[in-house]
């Protein structure tokens, strides 16, 4: 038998050669895909008060094995005042494989003062000019300077639509923020509904775990959304005690140490498209007083532990 090959009889060959090899790492890729279905993100309030520098905080997330960082624009801020350039900082979290899914900002651009607002939306389009310097995708957009009062939700959807035109000509996207303490946007259906009303194609909220609990919202309503509602949901748990009325950001603990029905969300989340960032926010003190690497690698461990039972 001649094992001479036609140039079309070797092409056909490589040819099914390499569908085989494009399908067996596509087919790896699915399985990697459904064991670690989200992206797991450092929030840099977890180690708030070790006070270490971004620059830091970034080479600690990258060596704990997180896929995301999310700074707040006072980590830029205090960056930029020690003499950082953010076009560098952009290219250490290139480097070390890190995507800034969000960052969290304070802009007042849902309050009824007029000139308040303006001062927010200038602020807003400041921050959000760093977030596109350091290759960030989106801010956090709370119900900042307006806790204490309840505010229209149409009118609230008009300004956030004005606040998403801004982020359109920079490139960054605001996001809803639920805030379960405050007066505004306390649930995640008013997040929803400023969002919907909003009218903009971009529109989206920022979820949090502590916050859907404290707000009285609960989680079943994750259900009817869509994998376009939401890019980062803050990762967190709470204990039994104290009450939902009396719980406050310091108690939230590690995802799997709490109460939360984390399993059921995850499971939730996964249902409706969700392949975001799972971005662990953590206030605790306790936490606060420990190394800042260890609480890192427990805050991941603990992450990762809650979506493999989540998967069972």
């Amino acid at each position: 038998m001649s094992v001479n090959l036609s140039r079309r009889e070797w092409l056909a060959s490589a040819g099914a050669a390499l569908s085989a090899d494009v399908a067996a790492t596509a087919a790896a890729a699915n399985d990697r895909a459904k064991e670690e279905p989200f992206v797991y993100c450092l929030n840099t309030s977890t180690i708030r008060e070790q006070k270490l520098k971004i620059v830091e905080v970034v080479e600690l997330a990258a060596r704990e094995g997180y896929q995301a960082l999310e700074p707040w624009v006072t980590n830029l801020d205090q960056y930029v005042k020690d003499g950082g350039n953010l076009k560098d900082l952009s290219k250490r979290l290139a480097d070390r494989g890190l995507a800034v899914p969000s960052v969290i900002g304070f802009a007042e651009w849902i309050v009824e003062d007029d000139e308040q607002r303006k001062k927010g939306l200038e602020q807003a389009r400041r921050e959000m000019d760093m977030v596109q310097q350091i290759g960030g995708k989106r801010i956090a957009a709370p119900p900042a300077g307006a806790t204490k009062q309840a505010v229209n939700l149409l009118k609230a959807a008009e300004r956030y639509r004005a606040l998403l035109e801004i982020g359109d000509k920079i490139g960054v996207v605001p996001q809803v923020e639920v805030w379960g303490f405050s007066q505004s946007l306390s649930r995640l259906g008013e997040a929803l509904l400023v969002a919907l009303e909003s009218g903009h194609p971009k529109a989206c909220v920022l979820p949090d775990v502590y916050h859907l609990y404290k707000g009285g919202s609960g989680f079943n309503g994750l259900k009817l959304l869509g994998a376009a509602t939401m890019h980062v949901f803050h990762f967190n748990d709470y204990p039994a005690s104290p009450t939902r009325a009396d719980i406050r950001d310091a108690h939230r603990v590690y995802p799997g140490d709490g109460v939360a029905p984390l399993k059921d969300l995850l499971r939730d989340l996964r249902d409706i498209g969700f392949r975001g960032a799972l971005s662990l926010e953590l206030f605790n003190p306790e936490y606060w007083k420990q190394d800042a690497l260890q609480v890192a690698r427990t805050g991941l461990e603990k992450m990762k532990a809650v979506v493999k039972s989540s998967l069972a």
